[in-house]
């Protein structure tokens, strides 16, 4: 009998959320995910220490000096990123720094910077994702990128609000966050019954998903931050799911039948009038979870991306 793991991938495209390449490679998944978090977690490795090196190297050699830590950081997570792509037959993300989350035009900027490091290390646009906050701005970064033919993928994505305007972007991929979703619920109803469906972030997924077919808007949702199997179990039938390596193996280890949850709507709905910025904003004011979670998020990922960036000014430094 087949694990939950193989009964998941003929129904949902199953992602592997991680830096670790032999992890990527064990698993065999359509695509990988990378954020800053996981790119530091990676060169903390022995094995990967190498790529800083590579990496100091390039900037050296191609971005004036004051350029070289921005450049450097860029180009490591490129090597990564071009390192993963040998083990997935599909896309890998790469994250935009999360300090410009609040810069239309900076993050436009960097994520164009992204994708010629990728073209001139012979990777096409075609496979990757440019991954960004779904902050107001970072919604408008993506809508020109995509009209640019560069494919982004929506991150920190806890409301509803933020899917809606991420669909109307024309963004290729939206990134929900179930189990940080959990997290915001379960510190506050410590003693609630929270599994399954019960879940607050697999009911978001669920309406998100809902809505976009129902509208006929092509936005991929990807479901992703996981704390257990059960929230996986849930959405199965997803169009996506980026899935840690543990969980994966959990849901390996299990041969029960994974029944599934999510289909397609049959029946098409008008699509509500498009929100405005200062709907946006209202609306995402008014989700306490959501606000608090996002500014989490991207004061977190900026940790990690400062974190990483005193790794490479060592290696900077060392190379003088």
């Amino acid at each position: 009998m087949s694990n939950q793991l193989q009964q998941l991938k003929t129904m949902t495209t199953v992602v592997v959320d991680s830096g670790n390449v032999d992890a990527i490679a064990q698993f065999s998944p359509e695509d990988a995910t990378t954020n800053p978090s996981l790119v530091l977690q990676a060169i903390e490795q022995e094995r990967y220490q190498p790529l800083i090196g590579q990496a100091v190297a390039w900037a050296r050699a191609n971005r004036p000096r004051e350029q070289w830590l921005g450049g450097a950081t860029d180009k490591l997570a490129v090597i990564l990123g071009t390192e993963i792509l040998k083990h997935v037959p599909g896309r890998v993300s790469t994250e935009v720094d999360a300090r410009l989350s609040f810069d239309t035009g900076a993050t436009l900027a960097k994520a164009r910077e992204l994708v010629e490091l990728y073209r001139e290390a012979g990777v096409d646009r075609s496979r990757i994702l440019i991954k960004m906050a779904s902050t107001w701005e970072g919604i408008e970064a993506a809508r020109v990128l995509e009209q640019e033919g560069i494919r982004c993928n929506l991150t920190l994505l806890f409301s509803f609000c933020q899917a809606q305007a991420c669909a109307e972007a024309g963004v290729y991929l939206i990134s929900p966050f179930v189990g940080r979703i959990l997290d915001w619920h379960k510190r506050r109803q410590p003693d609630a019954d929270f599994t399954g469906f019960n879940d607050p972030g697999v009911a978001s997924v669920t309406q998100i998903y809902n809505f976009y077919k129902r509208c006929g808007f092509g936005t991929v949702v990807m479901g992703a931050s996981f704390r257990n199997i059960g929230e996986i179990q849930a959405l199965a039938g997803c169009d996506r799911l980026t899935i840690a390596p543990a969980l994966l193996d959990a849901l390996a280890a299990r041969t029960e039948p994974l029944p599934r949850q999510l289909r397609a709507a049959q029946e098409q709905t008008e699509r509500p009038a498009a929100l405005t910025e200062q709907q946006f904003r209202w609306q995402l004011n008014e989700d306490a979870m959501a606000t608090e979670k996002l500014a989490e998020g991207i004061r977190n990922f900026a940790i990690d991306q400062e974190k990483l960036d005193v790794i490479v000014r060592r290696h900077l430094e060392a190379a003088q």
